[in-house]
């Protein structure tokens, strides 16, 4: 008798087994739903191999979350407004990897340090690329990493371009914790570092996550002035140096709105200036 290697069990289209299989004929809808001009009720049920009664309780779901919608007059199913926004987050972020590589290796190769790319996250920074320095001492952030915001340098230059509002949710749903002595661990202390951040252009963390590290950091703006991510560069202290600050922050602001650029973005107004701590 044959038998079946360990791993994944092998399930027919549309028939997934186990607590998912509402969420996975969802799925297997929208996906049916996104390859044709739009479909009846009873086209969709056959070109899915469900039965209509299955397809309709799916797509009375789906349309209550505005994943998809009926024609009144054709009576035809399409894609929604709601599949269309996840789509374009999925679009933006790798329509911003790869308008930020070219910038971030060449400022590799200028400056000799790592150089990150991240966006906010519900209120955390998710690096979404690297450059990483050739250096045998040097920074590592792996893609898809997740970062407290007030502790590294990308998640201060976001911070210092929300609300008010905004920054008060996010402490109260990640509060402050302490990494190292340098930490910012209070509010009032977290917001005039953002002052800092306002009023020269580009945001610092000073060893605040991780001992002996250091990094710079500026926002990449959209085609409406908002920020949507921040590019950094990072390094040992004993290299990113006091007197080295302020000529890197004026090259990661400059990287920024090459970045920017290539987006078809504008940086807000009126700009930030660059200038050394």
């Amino acid at each position: 008798m044959a038998t079946r290697g360990r791993g994944r069990p092998a399930t027919r289209r549309g028939q997934a087994t186990g607590p998912v299989t509402s969420l996975d004929r969802g799925l297997l809808l929208l996906t049916a739903l996104s390859e044709a001009d739009g479909l009846t009720l009873s086209d969709l049920a056959q070109r899915v191999g469900l039965a209509p009664s299955t397809v309709h309780r799916l797509l009375a779901t789906l349309e209550q979350r505005r994943f998809v919608q009926q024609d009144e007059t054709s009576q035809r199913w399409t894609v929604g407004v709601a599949a269309f926004t996840v789509g374009s987050a999925f679009l933006r972020e790798r329509k911003l990897a790869t308008a930020g590589r070219p910038v971030m290796q060449a400022l590799m190769q200028e400056v000799g340090e790592t150089v990150n790319l991240g966006v906010a996250v519900e209120g955390e920074v998710v690096y979404v690329t690297q450059v990483e320095s050739h250096a045998p001492m040097r920074a590592f952030f792996r893609p898809g990493r997740r970062a407290p915001m007030h502790s590294s340098a990308i998640g201060k230059a976001l911070l210092a371009e929300i609300s008010d509002a905004a920054l008060r949710d996010i402490l109260q749903h990640h509060g402050l914790p302490r990494f190292t002595e340098r930490t910012i661990d209070s509010p009032a202390g977290l917001r005039s570092a953002l002052d800092q951040v306002r009023a020269r252009g580009w945001a610092v963390d000073d060893e605040e996550h991780t001992p002996g590290m250091r990094c710079v950091a500026a926002t990449v703006h959209d085609e409406y002035g908002a920020p949507i991510a921040a590019v950094s560069l990072s390094g040992p202290s004993v290299r990113l140096t006091d007197t080295r600050l302020g000529e890197l922050g004026a090259r990661i602001v400059r990287a920024a709105a090459e970045i920017t650029g290539r987006l078809g973005g504008h940086a807000p107004s009126p700009p930030r200036a660059a200038t050394a701590p």
